[in-house]
């Protein structure tokens, strides 16, 4: 029997490949569709689930980052601050040095100014020796030979020349 209805022919195969789909829906209804349903619940879940981890790691990174960032600025604050107290304490340190430098330099122009005044007083003394001993001289010279007036100028002239050539002794 077959009926014809257009362009649609109706006929038992028809009917038949409609039972089979039918069949064939409800199979993979009660074992396919619904694992598959499951599994992309399940993905959409950990999809979801992955992005909200994903959003967290990336408030906990920028938190990180910013506390990295406050920490690197104190860390150059007090890299600073440990420069500037350094060089404090290296100009306090040389002016230091230069104050006992010039404290000993100081002492040093007094020592060598007393050692120069006992010096010339040294000198001062052999020399009223030299010259009291220049005067015996000349007066033993001169009593000596008891000379005239012309001869006792030769004298003395004599044992000035001496006395300056150091040829003499006491």
């Amino acid at each position: 029997m077959e009926f014809y209805t257009g362009l649609i022919e109706f006929n038992w195969t028809l009917v038949m490949q409609w039972v089979t789909v039918l069949v064939l829906y409800l199979i993979l209804k009660r074992f396919f569709f619904e694992k598959v349903h499951n599994f992309m619940q399940e993905r959409e879940a950990s999809v979801r689930d992955a992005f909200e981890n994903a959003d967290r790691v990336n408030l906990q990174a920028g938190e990180k980052l910013s506390a990295y960032q406050k920490q690197l600025s104190n860390i150059e604050t007090e890299g600073r601050e440990i420069i500037k107290n350094a060089k404090l304490k290296a100009e306090a340190l040389a002016k230091d040095i230069t104050d006992e430098a010039n404290r000993k330099a100081n002492e040093m122009i007094l020592q060598a100014q007393r050692e120069i005044e006992r010096e010339r007083i040294k000198a001062v003394a052999e020399m009223k020796e030299q010259i009291a001993g220049l005067a015996i001289y000349a007066a033993e010279k001169i009593i000596e030979k008891q000379l005239e007036q012309s001869g006792q100028e030769e004298i003395i002239q004599r044992i000035i020349e001496q006395a300056g050539r150091s040829e003499w002794q006491n």
